[in-house]
């Protein structure tokens, strides 16, 4: 016999008795499944190329222009790239792609990106898949378990991330140097890598994690202008951190694909002057 005070057995997630009794899984009517499955096509297309660039390992130089997945070369299996940094950390005994010990870092700060996060964990986990449309999850435990604990991680990628685009921005630089690195040049894939360089940038920029270690941990604004300001700034480009995350993601890929194609010979780099 119940006493009064135990309580109750009840269902977890969404379907939680203390929730409103509703058998359907939702209520919508609209075609709400389009987002989270652009989106699971937008990522995964970019997984599929990233992953093939990354491992094969070729056509990843065509001078002066470097691609930003293999930037910088830390490995002596690199090919010679006199137009950007190599610093050969590892010398020769690493035998595959150097992508993979630089790609580690950009990815990192990628995954686990709060807007990141909210796009995959809807598109890929259906968690949830929609507002208003119930996940099939039956429990919640949030990022406090294993793997999605490493997201904690993301202000630490964001300093990596920093130091890859400082360099990619070292690589824009010599980008206006042509094939016997004179400088004075420009051609297309010069500007297709100042426009990947600065989407890259204002999509760091715009980071959670950013505006936090500019203005996150003032108690008074006002003894702190020259801060403040910048805090704005920051919170200003936050707005847009979404549309920055897709453009950034596809111009690091076209930027990438456009060295394949000059290194592979597909065609010549059309010069401006």
């Amino acid at each position: 016999m119940a006493t009064g005070t135990e309580r109750p057995q009840l269902d977890t997630g969404v379907h939680d008795k203390s929730r409103a009794a509703i058998s359907a899984r939702h209520l919508r009517t609209d075609r709400w499944w389009l987002a989270p499955a652009a989106t699971a096509a937008g990522l995964l297309a970019f997984v599929v190329y990233s992953t093939w660039r990354a491992f094969g390992n070729a056509h990843y130089y065509a001078a002066p222009y470097v691609s930003p997945f293999y930037s910088p070369c830390l490995a002596e299996n690199c090919e010679p790239m006199k137009a950007g940094p190599n610093l050969e950390i590892f010398g020769s005994w690493w035998g595959l792609s150097p992508a993979l010990i630089i790609l580690i870092f950009p990815l990192g700060f990628r995954m686990t990106c709060y807007y990141y996060r909210k796009a995959y964990y809807r598109s890929f986990w259906a968690s949830p898949p929609a507002c208003a449309v119930a996940e099939p999850h039956k429990k919640y435990s949030g990022e406090t378990r294993f793997p999605l604990l490493v997201q904690n991680l993301h202000r630490y990628f964001f300093y990596a991330a920093v130091l890859v685009a400082v360099i990619l921005t070292w690589d824009t630089a010599l980008a206006f140097r042509n094939s016997d690195y004179e400088w004075g040049h420009m051609g297309l894939g010069t500007i297709i890598m100042v426009v990947n360089i600065v989407l890259i940038w204002l999509y760091t920029l715009s980071c959670h994690s950013c505006r936090h270690v500019i203005g996150g941990k003032l108690k008074h604004f006002s003894k702190h202008p020259v801060r403040y300001r910048l805090w704005g700034w920051v919170g200003t480009l936050n707005h847009r951190h979404m549309q920055l995350a897709w453009a950034s993601l596809i111009s690091v890929a076209l930027a990438d694909f456009y060295v394949y194609l000059l290194a592979s010979g597909v065609f010549d780099d059309p010069r401006l002057f």
